[in-house]
């Protein structure tokens, strides 16, 4: 087994220490190993570790509108916690370990210690920090800014992978692939990314949990395979890893660059999950596995109505809340006369309560409306595959998915009974917009 000091030689964050430098730190540093998904320290507490990665890989991890962002991925040889050189701030980040890790840790009674007896280690580790904190920045910058849209994603590290259109070089710290890179060159359009839309990246998620989970049922999946993507699948439900859904709002392929996109970052996730390497296929694969069962044509329509679900279902509490205040206003002017106006004239006598309770109510028919798009937005169409035949999906596959999709969401959801006529059919989305116009209509007088 190699010494402290032959392993502290080989981490390319320290190249450059004199063999003097190396020995001290030798002395103070101390191993630690950490479990997939625990944290080494959390944003907003206060700084306590500086961590020297031997294997594996962490996370460095951004709130955002309440979610966290990844916004690099650190491998072996490389720091985490640097700012503890710098200065006694709360950590401004969290790092969180995506596979196993190793590393050598130095906690803040100890880098004081180096402050007093070693201080021109000390300076040789702050400019190391200082170059690695710069590069990270650009990094955070990219990412949350937007600029995580280009190849780049704030990384230099790449990662070669193929299609049948050849190989291409892909971001490492990318959970995306080489499908969702061809869509980012392809469809400039709107410049908004997905990751704009939580509620639908989250909607892709639960879809391709419960496809998983009916596949692993039918005896297609391992269920160790099945277990990973479950997993992954649940992380982008919770908000996690949105960051990495860059492609166009708007792409050609009615949404294969979408579905894809999900597929290639719940693999990597997986893969990560597993101990594997991001782009390492053959243990778990977008199309192989992910996809499996499944076609955009039934997947995307599917994941809309979820989101959908979701956004009428905040919308309906909303009107019903500004119903029941004009209601209330209602009783409460009730005993103020007023003119009712007709044709642009004052007509005949009215109460003012009695116009503020027709507010309410007319909201209040809406809010019905919006129920009944509700209800046919349950209706799905998973099993259906490409054109709705149920081509590539066994038998028992529609069902399977379905009862697995309805308890994930908590939702009633129905297949519907022709499967080829549900998959050509955007009725339930045409009258959504009709209900929606009618809203917007009315809530405008």
């Amino acid at each position: 087994m190699s010494s402290t000091r032959e392993q502290l030689r080989a981490l390319p964050f320290l190249e450059g220490l004199t063999d003097t430098a190396i020995h001290q730190l030798s002395q103070l540093v101390q191993p630690a190993r950490y479990e997939c998904d625990e944290l080494l320290f959390e944003e907003g507490t206060p700084r306590r570790l500086l961590a020297l990665i031997l294997t594996g890989a962490v996370a460095i991890e951004k709130g955002r509108d309440g979610r966290p962002v990844r916004i690099a991925t650190l491998g072996a040889g490389e720091a985490v916690g640097e700012g503890l050189l710098l200065d006694d701030s709360d950590h401004g980040t969290t790092a969180r370990a995506v596979a196993e890790t190793t590393a050598f840790v130095l906690s803040r009674s100890q880098v004081e210690e180096m402050l007093k007896q070693s201080p021109q280690l000390y300076a040789a580790l702050v400019a190391r920090a200082a170059r690695a904190i710069s590069h990270r920045l650009s990094a955070v910058d990219a990412t949350l800014v937007g600029r995580g849209r280009t190849l780049g994603f704030g990384g230099t590290r790449m990662r070669q992978e193929h299609d049948l259109l050849g190989e291409r070089d892909v971001p490492d710290e990318a959970l995306y692939g080489v499908q969702t890179l061809r869509a980012l060159e392809n469809f400039h359009i709107t410049g908004v990314p997905l990751r704009e839309f939580p509620a639908l990246i989250e909607a892709l998620g639960a879809v391709k949990e419960a496809a998983a989970l009916a596949n692993a049922d039918l005896g297609l999946l391992t269920r160790t395979t099945a277990d990973l993507i479950v997993r992954a699948s649940a992380e982008l439900r919770a908000g996690r890893h949105h960051e990495h859904f860059l492609v166009d709002m708007i792409q050609g392929g009615a949404g294969t660059s979408t579905n894809m996109n999900a597929n290639e970052v719940i693999a990597n996730r997986a893969l990560e999950l597993s101990g594997h390497a991001r782009g390492d296929y053959q243990f778990v694969h977008p199309n192989n596995h992910v996809n499996l069962s499944q076609s955009t044509n039934d997947v995307y329509p599917t994941a809309v109505k979820l989101a959908l679900h979701t956004a009428i279902e905040e919308l309906r509490r909303a009107m019903g809340e500004l119903a029941a205040a004009f209601l209330a206003k209602g009783a409460e002017f009730a005993p103020f006369i007023k003119m009712g106006r007709t044709q642009l004239q004052d007509a005949v006598p009215m109460t003012l309560g009695q116009e503020f309770t027709a507010f309410g109510h007319t909201i209040l028919e809406d809010v019905d409306r919006l129920g009944e798009a509700q209800a046919l937005i349950r209706e799905i169409n998973m099993g259906a595959t490409a054109i709705g035949t149920g081509i590539t999906a066994p038998g028992g596959y529609a069902e399977c998915v379905r009862a697995h999709l309805s308890r994930i969401t908590g939702l009633e959801l129905i297949t519907a009974p022709d499967l080829v006529e549900a998959t050509a059919d955007t009725g339930a989305f045409v009258q959504l917009s009709g209900v929606l116009k009618r809203c917007a209509v009315k809530l405008s007088k």
